[in-house]
């Protein structure tokens, strides 16, 4: 296997390392804010991907990415470039291409799953990310997977099995894209707990819409439709959700250790059954129901179990 050109493995978060920091690197935890900016995020994702499954019904994904994309960066512009061009300068570009690459492809594996399942059933299949981090790191950087993890592995994966509902078409076209965001995702979100280091959230996301907008707007050319006013307002909503739900979480994960903080990502999926229900009228079934519970529940125990020990 040949060795990626850096290390996409998080980097140890000031407030988890085990070494002595001076006062002045130290930054205090304050978890209240970064889980109220992680709900608040994950409610904006909700209606992010409530406007994804509204658009995709009269446009074609490859072109509601692209939208989501071009009206983010403008959105997000002026935050970017208050601090001037001086701000966006960056030591880490390689880091910042890398979490494009996998972001903007989980984005289009997750619009597709959007567009052919129910959005519940989409974003828990989008949610497995945790449980493929431990195995991207492994796949990729040849480290070895902790025994302890293996266990919310397999219980997150049989929510998963619950959510596909095997009897009735497991590897459908839906069902794979989502689990393919799951995995992308685990990629893009390393990335972003590495970065915030260093990189304030408006400089991530902006590189980030930058560089999306224009590799999306390939596909996107090659099955056009002209969408009209009201798929136009859509897109606008898409475009603004999505960015403030990055910028909340982004912060986020700088006012708290991802072990803690991300826990409440898992917001999402209740917002999203309760838009779901809103628009449609839909509720989850029983097994989507004991699917999400175990999804959840083996996410969280994750990020926990993936927590540096405490110093002795």
């Amino acid at each position: 296997m040949v060795a990626p050109p850096f290390e996409i493995r998080p980097r140890r978060h000031p407030r988890e390392s085990n070494a002595v920091t001076s006062p002045a690197s130290l930054q205090k935890t304050n978890l209240p804010l970064g889980a109220a900016q992680m709900v608040a995020a994950a409610f904006f994702f909700a209606l992010m991907a409530t406007g994804v499954q509204m658009a995709s019904e009269q446009l074609p994904s490859p072109v509601v990415v692209f939208f989501r994309n071009s009206l983010g960066l403008l959105f997000i512009a002026p935050f970017a470039l208050r601090a001037g061009w001086a701000g966006l300068r960056t030591q880490r570009l390689g880091e910042h291409l890398l979490r494009t690459a996998s972001g903007l492809a989980s984005m289009y594996c997750y619009f597709t799953a959007i567009k052919h399942l129910r959005l519940a059933d989409a974003v828990l299949l989008q949610y497995t990310m945790p449980l493929f981090v431990p195995l991207v790191e492994g796949a990729w950087l040849r480290e070895p997977i902790p025994k302890r993890v293996w266990a919310p592995i397999g219980i997150g994966f049989l929510g998963a099995m619950l959510v596909l509902k095997p009897g009735l078409g497991l590897f459908n076209v839906g069902a794979l894209y989502g689990l393919g965001a799951g995995l992308l995702s685990a990629v893009a979100q390393t990335g972003v707990r590495r970065m915030t280091s260093t990189e304030p959230a408006a400089r991530i996301i902006f590189y980030f819409s930058l560089v999306a907008t224009a590799a999306s707007a390939v596909p996107a050319s090659l099955v056009w439709s002209t969408p009209g006013p009201t798929d136009i307002v859509v897109l606008v909503m898409i475009g603004a959700t999505a960015t403030v739900a990055q910028m909340l979480m982004t912060r986020a994960y700088s006012c708290a250790p991802a072990s803690e903080v991300g826990a409440f990502t898992y917001a999402n999926v209740p917002f999203a059954i309760l838009c779901d229900w809103v628009r449609l009228g839909r509720l989850p079934d029983a097994g989507s129901v004991a699917g999400a519970i175990l999804i959840c529940t083996a996410g969280v125990v994750m990020l926990r179990r993936r927590r540096p020990p405490n110093p002795e």
